[in-house]
């Protein structure tokens, strides 16, 4: 006959159960620190990353700004005129040295982001339609064979791997330089990208849909499109606004390379030191940016709160 521990006992035990809980997660945490410490240590010394270095390098950052206010007129002339002075600041768009004077060739500027946005938005659409079309049989739990799940996933790997500056610069070769490089090489990794979202997304899908499908005579293609397309559509459009964050992004990037967009003015006006343009190029890219981060968040949170209702 075995005796039940009295109230005091209870508490004792619980309190040593909770001491050794504490003492068994204090140690895992030790552990992963430890771990973390020496990962950190060694990537520094591969690398030749230190402190040292990296503050001798911050005075360096404000360079760009010290030229704005004070840029030579020519290489052999020593006189300086600034780009921008606070006594002609807020000039008009004919005043040198004011900030609407940065945006007199705004005409050129909004055409170019124009087709910055275009060609991420066609870049997410083809992104999405291949990530789409893949993400099922690259699922273990849906796809019918596990050489198909294999060889989906090594090609989605395969696209995703290769930066898209690097596919850019192979378009340019391929397509000579405009948008066109720029839409391949965002749309290929981009598919590759949201072809492992998308296949994890539908492995955590419910299976009891799909099994009723099949239950009643349903094919696969059937089992797809009405047991796991309506679970996983929302994260799918979620995920392909995040994407096409990403490409508008990116594509002010590979236009340095040649691929079209606003890049390709940003590095033609680098190479000529036109700190008006520069400046005017990277405030509409920041703006861009916001906006569209700002309309695109709105829009994955309706996203979500449909989906919940649901």
């Amino acid at each position: 006959m075995t005796t039940q521990p009295t109230g005091a006992a209870s508490f004792d035990l619980m309190r040593t159960r909770i001491d050794a809980h504490r003492r068994e997660k204090f140690r895992a945490s030790l552990l992963g620190i430890a771990i973390f410490a020496g990962l950190f240590a060694l990537a520094s010394w591969w690398t030749d990353f230190g402190i040292t270095p990296l503050i001798d390098g911050l005075p360096k950052l404000g360079d760009y700004i010290a030229k704005l206010f004070s840029t030579p007129v020519s290489q052999s002339s020593s006189e300086r005129i600034p780009v921008v002075s606070l006594t002609h600041l807020f000039g008009d768009w004919d005043t040198k040295q004011s900030l609407l004077y940065w945006f007199y060739n705004i005409g050129t500027f909004l055409r170019l982001i124009v087709d910055t946005v275009a060609m991420a938005v066609l870049a997410t659409l083809m992104g999405f339609s291949i990530a789409f079309v893949l993400s099922f049989p690259a699922s273990y739990n849906l796809s019918p064979h596990g050489a198909i799940v294999w060889t989906c996933r090594r090609f989605l790997e395969l696209l995703r791997s290769v930066p898209d500056l690097v596919f850019a610069l192979f378009f340019v070769f391929c397509y000579g330089i405009g948008p066109l490089a720029g839409i391949l090489a965002m749309g290929l990794h981009s598919a590759g990208a949201l072809g492992k979202l998308f296949s994890e997304l539908n492995e955590n899908a419910s299976p009891r849909p799909a099994e009723g499908i099949t239950a009643v005579g349903g094919d696969w293609f059937e089992k797809i499109r009405y047991a796991i397309v309506p679970q996983v559509l929302p994260g799918f459009l979620s995920y392909g606004l995040l994407r096409f964050e990403i490409n508008v992004r990116s594509s002010a990037i590979i236009g340095v390379v040649g691929a079209g967009g606003i890049g390709e003015e940003l590095k033609k006006v680098i190479n000529f030191n036109r700190y008006e343009d520069i400046s005017a190029v990277i405030i509409l890219i920041v703006l861009l940016v916001v906006l569209i981060d700002t309309l695109s968040g709105y829009l994955r949170q309706r996203l979500i709160r449909d989906a919940r209702v649901i």
